[in-house]
Formats: C-alpha cells, sequence, structure tokens
C-alpha cells in the first residue's frame, strides 16, 4: 500500500512555500537570533517508528521547550501522582517567563510547560536520577534511533548569559522550598536541557511513545495508558505558551513548540510529528509551522476532536 503521509506533507510543503509571512526568529537568545525564517521541515513518523519527511526535516536545530514534554514524561514515570503537588495543570494566561502568578500562587507554577513549572519539573528529574540533562538525553537517542543526539554547548552557554528571568524564577520558587537543587546547578541542567539539538525526524520518534499510549520504541512501559493521556491533555491545553486555545481551535491535537521553531504534536493511536521553521508569531509559536499543522488536520482528518 502507497504511504498515506507523504503526499500530505509533499503538499503542505507547497503550500507553506508560497505564503506570506513567516514571523522572526528569536532575538533574545543570540544564538538562535541568526536563524533563517524561510527554512522549513516536517516529519510524520508511525507506530512502527516508520518516518515520512519533506524540506528540512533531518536538519538539527534547538528543541528548546519541545524537551519539557520528555523531562515531564520522565518524572511522571519515576514518581507518580507526587509532581502534581509541586506544578500545576491549567493554562497560565500570561507570557511562559512571567513571574506574576508565582507570589499569590506561593511558589506552585501554574503548569509544566511555562519556565517556571519546566524549573520545577527538571529540579525533580534531577533529585531523581543525579543527572536531568543526562536523563534526558539517553531517552531522546532511544526513543529517536539517534545514538548522535546531543546539546549545542554554545546555546547552552547563550541561554546561561542572558538567562536572569530564568534565575529569578528559580530563586522566588526556592524561596518557598519548592525547588532543592542549588539554583546554579538547576539553570545548567535547564538550559542545557532546551539547548537539545534534534531535527523533525528526531523529534517526531521520539514523541512516539505518547501515540502509542505511553509505549516506548523498544515495546516496554514509560508511562500507562492513564499517565500518557495525561501528557497529551496538558500539551493540548498548555503547549503552545498563551496561545493554547487558538492552536487547539486550528490543529486539534496535543502540541508543545519551542522558540527555536519547532512544534511537536501527537495524533494517539495514530502517527507524531514535528514541524520546524524558525519565525515565531509574538508568542512564540513557529508561523509557517502552526499553519503546516492546521493544514495537516484539515486534508487528513486526523485529530482528537
Amino acid at each position: 500500500m502507497p504511504p498515506f503521509f507523504q503526499p500530505v506533507i509533499d503538499r503542505i510543503a507547497a503550500d507553506i512555500a508560497t505564503a506570506p509571512g513567516r514571523g522572526r526568529p528569536a532575538d533574545y537568545i543570540p544564538a538562535l537570533a541568526e536563524a533563517d525564517p524561510q527554512r522549513f521541515g516536517m516529519a510524520v513518523a508511525e507506530l512502527d517508528g516508520t518516518v515520512y519527511g519533506v524540506g528540512d526535516w533531518q536538519q538539527p536545530f534547538s528543541a528548546q521547550s519541545i524537551t519539557k514534554v520528555f523531562t515531564l514524561a520522565l518524572v511522571l514515570s519515576l514518581e507518580g501522582e507526587t509532581l502534581w503537588e509541586h506544578v500545576g495543570r491549567e493554562p497560565s494566561g500570561n507570557p511562559f517567563n512571567s513571574l506574576v502568578q508565582l507570589e499569590y500562587e506561593h511558589g506552585i507554577p501554574r503548569n509544566p510547560f511555562i519556565n517556571a513549572g519546566a524549573l520545577v519539573v527538571t529540579d525533580r528529574l534531577h533529585r531523581l536520577t543525579g543527572n536531568a540533562s543526562g536523563a534526558l538525553q539517553e531517552f531522546l537517542r532511544a526513543e529517536s534511533s539517534n545514538p548522535l543526539l546531543d546539546f549545542d554547548e554554545r546555546v547552552t552557554a547563550s541561554e546561561t548569559a542572558h538567562g536572569d528571568r530564568n534565575a529569578a524564577l528559580a530563586h522566588f520558587i526556592a524561596s518557598y522550598g519548592n525547588i532543592t537543587t542549588p539554583v546554579p546547578e538547576l539553570l545548567h541542567q535547564y538550559f542545557r536541557q532546551c539547548a537539545a539539538e534534534a531535527s523533525c525526524a528526531d523529534l517526531a520518534r521520539a514523541a512516539g511513545f505518547l501515540a502509542r499510549h505511553g509505549i516506548r520504541a523498544d515495546g516496554s512501559v514509560l508511562l500507562s495508558r492513564s499517565k500518557a493521556k495525561q501528557v497529551n491533555a496538558v500539551m493540548l491545553t498548555c503547549g503552545t505558551y498563551d496561545a493554547a486555545g487558538d492552536f487547539a481551535y486550528r490543529v486539534g491535537l496535543p502540541g508543545k513548540s519551542g522558540v527555536g521553531g519547532g512544534i511537536i504534536a501527537v495524533v494517539p493511536g495514530r502517527c507524531s510529528l514535528c514541524v520546524w521553521s524558525p519565525g515565531l508569531d509574538e508568542r512564540g509559536n513557529s508561523v509557517a509551522g502552526v499553519a503546516a499543522l492546521d493544514r495537516f488536520t484539515t486534508l487528513t482528518g486526523l485529530s482528537v476532536f
């Protein structure tokens, strides 16, 4: 039987190539500011790991906040429901690096995907494993079948040099006792995590466990079906910063974006996707990436609704 997805993503790439407006790369992280917003790649991974791609689908890029999905899954696999005593599951309605809600919510971040919440998740993963970024790297290499997947230390250094807001978030949360790793070590782990460099093919495969209801590429269980549902649900409601409602309206899939221009998305029981284009809208989501996923669900009829 001919592949179902390849003609679809070929058509999407052709549509995106003629679409006006690509947004602007993230300029507050200098190492990301030089990215070309005209670049575009898209990959779809079936449940068995077969991947279809178009454009720059094999070009590594900075995964940034996409990695928060994987650290969340790892912590849930290790400590289960205890995590939710330390971070919420509600949309924030504020920018991803906002400090506003933390004081009146007593140091409990609104969800795991805003920066404050991701710092708490990274802290817990570091306590559980002794090396949060190392645990993430091991997981991504295994699930993507790419043993060379690594961190871009230039991006780590760039984020560290311009990480005052994240440092403020970490210290503020620590003042409430919701972070126990020394803040400098936590920030190193967090910035390194965000500097993971991977392609659309890598990340589409790596997200496959969410399409397989918690089952890893080797057939072992990472999450129960119920916990995989939880991760997908939080992605749907909180995964695209404060534009999650618009993303759900347009795309209709659980998704997680990163300011490197990537977005992963999941069709439970069918496939996982990753799209990349570095030009961002004002909320930090890839303009071409959201448009491509919108076209994908329209053309295929695949969504959670």
